[in-house]
Order: structure tokens, then C-alpha cells, then sequence
């Protein structure tokens, strides 16, 4: 049996998260992915999958997500529009991005491997969501840390910076960063949860 809870996500690659929340949660789930690739596996898992955002109807959800894709988009004001017009009234928007204000981006300055450039055209620092929410009528209610961003992010770091992996330095890079994270409240990447 299918809850009522609906969840549309944007960039849903090949579907993991969706085939989760449709098989554990009972949710209705449908997502957005440009990838042809990605979206043809998640065809596959029986995830109704649209290329873009302007495909879809005028289908109201509970929740939109964003798993990393925020910081891809082109025009964030149409990004914003589109989640006003299709999240239900007290609907909840959750974005995850990272955070160039963590030590990990500080300690590896330009091979801080989420500058991604250019396929990253925005980086977010709290305060920037907070504001960007604000702007379009949405509050931000709660920040949740990704903690093993921290580690993933440090091992492409130093493969950018030495041409290696080093996955022990890495992985030291990565525990501290969290560990300073304890105190700023800075962790590497960062979900925000957003309310309508």
C-alpha cells in the first residue's frame, strides 16, 4: 500500500534513492534526470523518470530533493520558481551541496575536488541558502552534516593535487575536517531542509 507522501527527485541518476523511499517508505516517487543513461536504469527499477524539470505537469509533491545538483543548475531562480509551483503547501525541500567553507576546501584550496569547475557554477555557504530560501518564500528549518563527504571529497582532493589517492592522508584530511566540523558547525557538505 502507497502512502500519500509524494517525492519528486531532481537528478535521481539511476534511481537508488527513489527504488528506497517507493520500496521501504511506501512513498510515491517519480524523478528528474538529463542523463540518458542514468535514467534508462532507473526506467528499469519502474521509476517513472522525466529528462527535465519543464516535462513535468502541474503535479503537486510533499518533498523535492536535490542530492548534488543544486550547484549544476543554470538558473537558480527558475529552480526556485519550479519547486514554489510544485511543492504542496508546507511541502518541504531538501538540497545538499557542499560547503567551501569546511577545512577540507580550506586546506585544499584550488584542489578542493567539489570546486568542480565547470560543472559546479555555484558553491553555497550557509547563509547563501538561508538567503536564496528567503527570497523565494521558503525558510530553512534544519542543516544536517554529511559526514563521509568529508572522506570521498579529500581521497579525489588528493588525486587532483598528487596524482594518487593516498588514502590514509586522505582519510586523516577527511576525520579531521569532520572533527573541526564538531566546532564551526562547517562540515563538507551540507543538507539543508527547507520549508514552503
Amino acid at each position: 500500500k502507497k502512502s500519500t507522501i509524494s517525492i519528486l527527485d531532481i537528478g535521481c541518476g539511476t534511481g537508488d534513492f527513489l527504488k528506497h523511499g517507493i520500496n521501504r517508505l511506501n512513498v510515491n516517487g517519480v524523478g528528474v534526470e538529463p542523463n540518458s543513461e542514468a535514467a534508462a536504469i532507473s526506467l528499469s527499477k519502474h521509476i517513472t523518470v522525466y529528462n527535465n524539470i519543464n516535462e513535468l505537469n502541474n503535479e503537486k509533491y510533499d518533498v523535492i530533493t536535490l542530492w548534488h545538483v543544486l550547484e549544476h543548475v543554470t538558473d537558480l531562480k527558475e529552480y526556485f520558481n519550479f519547486f514554489n509551483n510544485h511543492l504542496k503547501e508546507n511541502g518541504m525541500l531538501i538540497i545538499a551541496v557542499p560547503n567551501f567553507k569546511s577545512f577540507d576546501a580550506i586546506h585544499y584550496k584550488k584542489h578542493w575536488a567539489a570546486w568542480d569547475v565547470p560543472r559546479h557554477l555555484w558553491h553555497f555557504s550557509k547563509m547563501a541558502i538561508e538567503k536564496l530560501g528567503l527570497e523565494h518564500q521558503f525558510k530553512l528549518i534544519h542543516i544536517e552534516p554529511m559526514y563521509f563527504d568529508s572522506f570521498y571529497v579529500s581521497m579525489l582532493s588528493e588525486e587532483y593535487k598528487t596524482g594518487s589517492k593516498n588514502p590514509l592522508k586522505a582519510f586523516y584530511i577527511g576525520l579531521k575536517s569532520n572533527l573541526i566540523a564538531k566546532r564551526t558547525k562547517e562540515y563538507s557538505s551540507h543538507i539543508y531542509i527547507l520549508k514552503k
